[in-house]
């Protein structure tokens, strides 16, 4: 039985108080206000005067960036800023898909366009998949007829994407979403 691995998702690491390495630090507030450039020691003096932790941001600049903050604090809100980043990340880039079939009925071709309708408005990529079953095969140029139909009946909220190619029985093609962009005088530009 082969293992399994699972993607957890990357924890970072901050260096916080002695463990900072650089000898030289550019040194924010608790706002993000600069403070200046200071020595570790000077820095961590100062925030051990506030009652507050040193924490190293940006260790790869030239010097390294060191915020006086409260490291739970500056913890939580990391973390909730990469959620919100996840979360939009995958609202974006999600891409979903419809199965057709070549001698469907109209209130079933009725239906499945406005499923794809609908993902196109979320901002979804749609894959559309014509599938074929046994001596459809014979007749190819039904699916390309309703590739042709879908891409009229959608022709001012999608785009193309992908030609539509066999793989097996299956014609598939793809759409993405056209964004639509106001212009100065008041019309509508598609991009």
């Amino acid at each position: 039985m082969a293992a399994r691995f699972f993607k957890y998702p990357k924890k970072t690491f901050w260096r916080t108080n002695q463990n900072i390495q650089a000898n030289k630090l550019r040194v924010l507030d608790a706002e993000g206000k600069q403070l200046g450039i200071f020595s570790r020691d000077e820095a961590f003096k100062l925030a051990e005067e506030e009652g507050l932790d040193l924490v190293e941001i940006a260790p790869k600049a030239k010097p390294p960036v060191a915020k006086i903050i409260d490291f739970t604090k500056f913890k939580y809100q990391q973390e909730k800023k990469e959620r919100e980043a996840r979360r939009k990340e995958k609202k974006g880039s999600e891409q979903k898909e419809v199965w057709l079939t070549p001698f469907m009925g109209n209130n079933d071709y009725e239906t499945k366009l406005e499923k794809i309708k609908e993902f196109l408005k979320e901002g979804s990529k749609v894959r559309v998949v014509v599938k074929f079953r046994g001596q459809q095969m014979g007749h190819k140029e039904f699916g390309y007829k309703l590739v042709d139909r879908v891409s009229t009946d959608t022709k001012g909220q999608a785009a193309l994407d992908q030609e539509p190619k066999f793989f097996g029985r299956q014609l598939m093609f793809m759409l993405s979403p056209v964004r639509e962009q106001k212009i100065e005088n008041g019309k509508k530009n598609q991009i």
